[in-house]
């Protein structure tokens, strides 16, 4: 086998793993905005739905946001329901009930606390 044959057949090679990782990359571009707009729908759904029972809107609006998250499953199939779900103990992070945060976020008011390896270059 020639030179030439070797660079053309090298060539095609990475000409089709070029076109591969292309392929792959389209594709998760694909999911991710389809998730996207999966999102978007579902909290367009929920404040519908929020409007119609708190303070009046139409139900016909909850219905009009079903019928476009049912279109978009029909598209690009099932939607993600459970990412990002609150609970009634869901409780914002930060610092414990009753706990006053000190300069770094801890809950030691700065004072140099050990508990949990809350070191600092004072401690030395």
């Amino acid at each position: 086998m020639g030179l030439m044959d070797k660079v053309k057949q090298q060539a095609e090679q990475a000409l089709a793993k070029a076109q591969q990782g292309v392929s792959q990359g389209q594709a998760k571009l694909d999911q991710v905005q389809g998730k996207r707009q999966a999102d978007s729908l579902l909290r367009d759904l929920g404040a519908a739905y929020y409007a119609w029972q708190r303070t009046g809107a139409s139900q016909g609006d909850v219905e009009a946001a079903l019928e476009l998250v049912d279109q978009h499953v029909a598209t690009h199939g099932p939607v993600d329901t459970t990412a990002g779900t609150v609970t009634a103990g869901d409780t914002p992070a930060g610092p414990a009930a009753g706990t006053a945060a000190g300069p770094n976020g801890d809950a030691t008011g700065g004072q140099g606390g050990h508990e949990g390896g809350n070191f600092s270059i004072d401690d030395m």
